[in-house]
């Protein structure tokens, strides 16, 4: 998530973070809500829309644990079709994903959101954790997908919050793809390749990252390093940058992407059925830079899900 130093390099490491901008006094809090209360397993039917009578087709707000929540939809429902939900890194909203998300819509249903702090959804109440971003993810999956087959696919930050809700929601995400996900032990990886002992730039560039992890950033949420857990023999691919971007810090940049390469490969413990791709012209956002690679991994994950 490396900040300021170089413009593409800012967006870096963990996410794309633009501001810190801590607003938002509400007192409804995520981890009270229990999403899957009135669900009865009786009821179960993996191919029934959530609501058929109220679809999501453009951008609509959602209210999820007391919160608005901004959801864009579009692409037509298929029978044996796992809907497909785009997360976007820390700092970016779901018009970050509009070109992506119109391409896969054409062959798929295709879905981004706003977290809560980032683009038009409600700012938190408080802080923010895996597991109560993850109650707004499910909120969201209620709602565009109901008891239908989810695909994540997730850029920088937003890789490794569907790295993180995946390995528990076993029954419904069946698909993921990574792309340039922040690394499960990012923080450590920081404090690593950049010693407290740096002066200038990258002492600052240090600092500034390691305060993001502590939920210094807008959507508040504090993100722990941690062990990668398995989700199973679902299809996963991980696709990392090719094209270094660190070379305006010179003194650390080769250790930083050498941190970022190893953080990307950790990844693959998520399945057995995980693989790992290198975009060789793309800098952090792969979905930018070669459109064409993340929507091939995408569909391919999908058609690997559907079967």
């Amino acid at each position: 998530m490396l900040r300021k130093i170089k413009a593409s390099a800012v967006a870096a490491l963990c996410c794309t973070v633009v501001g810190v901008g801590l607003a938002g006094t509400g007192t409804a809090s995520a981890e009270e809500w229990d999403p899957f209360a009135a669900t009865a397993a009786s009821d179960w039917d993996p191919f029934a829309p959530s609501d058929p009578k109220d679809p999501i087709s453009g951008t609509k707000k959602i209210k999820i644990a007391g919160k608005s929540v901004n959801v864009s939809c579009s692409g037509v429902p298929a029978r044996g079709k796992p809907v497909i939900v785009l997360l976007a890194g820390a700092g970016d909203g779901l018009d970050k994903l509009a070109a992506l998300q119109k391409t896969l819509s054409k062959k798929n249903q295709v879905c981004s959101y706003d977290r809560l702090g980032a683009g038009a959804s409600d700012q938190p109440g408080g802080p923010q954790s895996f597991a109560s971003t993850g109650k707004i993810l499910t909120g969201v999956l209620d709602r565009v997908a109901g008891k239908r087959p989810v695909v994540l696919a997730g850029h920088s930050l937003g890789g490794l919050i569907a790295a993180r809700y995946a390995p528990d929601h076993r029954d419904r995400v069946k698909g993921l793809v990574l792309m340039d996900a922040t690394s499960p032990t990012m923080a450590g990886d920081i404090k690593r390749a950049i010693p407290k002992s740096a002066k200038g730039p990258a002492a600052e560039l240090r600092a500034q990252n390691l305060a993001v992890f502590t939920g210094q950033n807008p959507e508040k949420l504090v993100i722990p390093d941690g062990r990668v857990r398995s989700a199973g023999r679902i299809p996963v691919q991980v696709i990392q940058h090719g094209k270094q971007y660190l070379a305006a810090l010179p003194q650390y940049g080769p250790r930083l992407e050498k941190a970022w390469s190893a953080g990307q490969r950790k990844w693959l413990a998520l399945s057995s059925r995980a693989k790992l791709s290198t975009a060789k012209k793309s800098e952090h956002y792969i979905y930018v830079d070669q459109p064409e690679i993340a929507v091939k991994a995408i569909q391919r994950v999908a058609a690997q899900a559907t079967r």
